[in-house]
C-alpha cells in the first residue's frame, strides 16, 4: 500500500468513528429526555391519583 491509500484509509475510519460517536450521543439525549418525561408522567399521575380519592390507600388497618 501507498502512504495515499493509507492516509485516506485511516481519515475514513476516523470520520466513521465520530460519526459513531455523534450517532451514539444523540441517543444518549434522547433516552435521558424520556426518562425525564416520564418522571414527570409519573409525578403528575401520583397527584391526578391523590387529587381524586385522597383517603385512600394513605392508611392500613392492622389487627395482632
Amino acid at each position: 500500500m501507498d502512504i495515499a491509500a493509507i492516509s485516506t484509509l485511516l481519515s475514513q475510519q476516523k470520520v466513521a468513528q465520530q460519526e459513531s460517536v455523534s450517532i451514539m450521543k444523540m441517543a444518549m439525549n434522547t433516552a435521558e429526555r424520556n426518562n425525564a418525561n416520564l418522571i414527570n408522567i409519573m409525578d403528575s399521575a401520583k397527584s391526578l391519583e391523590t387529587s381524586v380519592s385522597p383517603n385512600l390507600g394513605t392508611s392500613i388497618d392492622v389487627r395482632v
